[in-house]
């Protein structure tokens, strides 16, 4: 299987990034003339969140749980000097449903990290990947 992204240079220090489906997202600097999108390195949390949040909702379905609803919030310690390598990502889940069971989300949280997000399993190796989750009944 092969992916395929293109990145464009717009003007002064902002890019879009167009993947081999099409879909477009904005990078920039993150300073007041560029800040107009999402720096890269804030994008590679987003990845790790986006493609945690695909497994979870796919493995809750599954395990015929009534999801109504999902938020990950991702914080990453990078290091101090250039290249800035993220050390640390935590991620803390709320995650809404009917009659919810824990063992199902913490199992397919774990089985997303561990087996199925190819984002975390590309960084596993440098990063140290760490999750907390709080269920919430209803919506």
């Amino acid at each position: 299987m092969t992916a395929t992204a293109t990145i464009t240079w717009l003007k002064q220090r902002q890019f879009v990034g167009t993947d081999g489906t099409g879909h477009s997202v904005v990078l920039s600097s993150q300073d007041e003339e560029n800040g107009v999108g999402m720096s890269p390195s804030q994008l590679l949390l987003v990845s790790l969140a986006g493609c945690t949040a695909y497994d979870v909702v796919s493995i809750l379905e599954k395990k015929r749980q009534t999801l109504t609803g999902l938020e990950i919030k991702v914080t990453g310690e990078q290091d101090g000097e250039p290249p800035w390598t993220y050390r640390k990502i935590h991620m803390e889940f709320l995650v809404r449903g009917d009659g919810l069971s824990e063992k199902a989300v913490r199992d397919a949280i774990e089985l997303s990290e561990g087996k199925y997000c190819s984002v975390a399993a590309t960084l596993r190796g440098t990063v140290e990947i760490t999750y907390e989750y709080t269920i919430v009944d209803g919506e």
